[in-house]
């Protein structure tokens, strides 16, 4: 999709509502009975309806039936706007209505089965799904899209028969409100948490007039309470990351927490009309003004999020450029120079779908990529998927199960990096708002194994620290850092960043040899021995280093 000047919030990172990706499949199987007048007001509400001002539209549509309580297509597209605006219960009384129209519209039988999935009735939604495909076959319509939500249902049946073995819970009022509350991340050391909510703290133009009437979307942060094992109560970013007016959210941290993916959509900024990402980094915790990731990652497309490998080298990002295989596509961009990235690549068929997928986060062993998708393979909405890099290729997605994804919107999953403790958001029912952020303790299921079966002794800690001039005393930025075993073989690099800081998440209890290197300077050769964590807190060294000039 070209962007366009939209607020809407409904555009982060992915595009979940399963009606947006049909309206170009649909055609109506009834021929409109209404004067010329309403239906000049009919096409209206359905300019206003597909470009997102859902209130707008819905007042169009009720003038309407205020005529014409009975007109099938009126009442089917009432309840669509119901429905984008989260009122499902309003939506349904609309969609009963239009099922006993004489002019019933096809869809009415489709975005019932959505809400009847949403809600767990998996059997009425089947039922109502093969009415709409019955109906959509007899016009040779296109039925792609409800074999995919039948799929859903199924899927659903299956994966609560063998529900995994976790345990979730709300992560509780000091993080969650009343509000959206979603796309959280957290740092490899478990100490930080960022994440979006449409809670009213921290603008001065609090609404989305042009959208859904909300909030607009502002990027919190939390830090952990070692003492008494909590969350801080999440307060706004310091600095200059959120903006009046205008949707900031996080799509991504940094594994050393120094660095904040961000998706924004300012009408009244050129640079992020319409959707770009953007990144922030911290300075004396403060979060700096956030600046464009520009070309090659953000084009004249919808760009929705991003995430980055713990050595910086390798970008996951959301689009809808051309070139794709659905709606919103993951693609990945590697490092070129230290300001420069090679040509985006599709991540391909394994991983995207015809639907949308996004919601990157990359545990900090750099290779299991978390992500969502409502393809063919979800149980209903968005479901959060495992990939795992082997032997340089991306293994087919696995379903992380149930009760982690629901029938509802699953988004957004995120580890620490000992891996026993995880975060997404939901819009389950029992939330404190319309979506929270649930914690899932995994300590039965181990999502870094291939076969999530517990593995001990194989528990990441974090190696970091700065390098210094020897003579200046400053951080050296550029400074590359090698990590090898003990017999020479390589595990990971880095380079410094602008701070001379440099940040390792890898195997714990482990002899490494450490080489630091930067042009003009002498070579640095040591042996460190990272410890394992225990007490379930994640073991951290930190190392400085001296470079003196040759």
């Amino acid at each position: 999709m070209i962007k366009s000047i939209l607020l809407s919030g409904s555009l982060l990172m992915i595009s979940v509502n399963a009606v947006k990706a049909n309206h170009t499949l649909y055609t109506s199987n009834s021929k409109l009975d209404l004067g010329a007048l309403d239906k000049a007001k009919l096409e209206r509400g359905k300019q206003k309806l597909f470009g997102q001002k859902y209130k707008e539209a819905l007042a169009i549509f009720k003038e309407i039936l205020t005529t014409n309580a009975t007109d099938g297509p009126t009442l089917y597209y009432a309840a669509e706007c119901h429905y984008r605006l989260g009122e499902n219960n309003e939506a349904l009384d609309y969609l009963k209505k239009g099922k006993e129209s004489p002019n019933v519209k096809n869809e009415t039988f489709f975005l019932l089965g959505s809400i009847y999935l949403k809600d767990g009735k998996i059997d009425e939604a089947l039922a109502e799904f093969n009415a709409y495909k019955s109906k959509a076959s007899e016009k040779n319509m296109n039925e792609v899209d409800a074999e995919v939500y039948i799929s859903h249902c199924n899927n659903a049946k299956k994966l609560m028969e063998s529900p995994v073995n976790v345990k979730i819970d709300n992560a509780g009022n000091l993080i969650n409100s009343q509000f959206d509350d979603k796309a959280p991340s957290i740092s490899a050391d478990g100490k930080k948490l960022v994440f979006s909510s449409r809670r009213p703290e921290t603008t001065d133009a609090p609404m989305d007039i042009e959208g859904d009437g909300k909030y607009f979307e502002d990027i919190y942060i939390s830090s952990w309470d070692s003492a008494g094992a909590k969350w801080n109560a999440a307060e706004p970013v310091p600095g200059q990351v959120n903006v009046d007016g205008a949707h900031d959210a996080c799509t991504g941290m940094s594994a050393d927490g120094k660095q904040i993916f961000i998706y924004r959509n300012n009408i009244n900024d050129p640079e992020s009309r319409g959707g770009d990402i953007f990144v922030s980094k911290v300075n004396n915790n403060k979060w700096k003004t956030p600046e464009s990731l520009g070309k090659p990652i953000n084009s004249s497309y919808w760009e929705g999020g991003a995430c980055v490998s713990p050595d910086g080298k390798t970008i996951f990002f959301t689009s809808e450029r051309k070139g794709g295989l659905g709606h919103s596509d993951i693609w990945m961009v590697t490092r070129k120079t230290k300001t420069e990235w090679n040509k985006p690549v599709n991540m391909g068929a394994e991983i995207n779908t015809s639907f949308d997928e996004g919601g990157m986060f990359l545990s900090p062993d750099g290779k299991t990529l978390f992500f969502c998708s409502n393809g063919p393979n979800s149980m209903g909405g968005q479901d959060i998927f495992r990939t795992i890099l082997e032997n340089g290729t991306w293994s087919k997605p696995v379903n992380l199960g149930y009760p982690i994804n629901t029938f509802r919107d699953d988004k957004t999953f995120t580890i620490s990096a000992d891996a026993k403790v995880a975060y997404f958001a939901s819009n389950r029912e029992g939330g404190l708002g319309e979506t929270d952020i649930y914690k899932v303790d995994l300590m039965d299921y181990a999502v870094l194994q291939k076969d999530f079966k517990k593995m001990t002794g194989n528990e990441l800690s974090i190696l970091k620290g700065m390098i210094r001039d020897g003579f200046e005393g400053k951080g050296l930025d550029g400074a590359e850092v090698e990590l090898t075993t003990e017999s020479g073989d390589k595990v990971t690099s880095t380079v410094t960043n602008e701070m001379g800081e440099y940040f390792f998440s890898v195997k714990g209890g482990t002899t490494y040899k450490i080489k630091i290197s930067k042009k003009g300077f002498i070579d640095t050769n040591e042996t460190i021995n990272l410890p394992m964590g225990n007490n379930g807190e994640t073991a951290s060294l930190e190392k400085q280093f001296l470079l003196n000039k040759k």
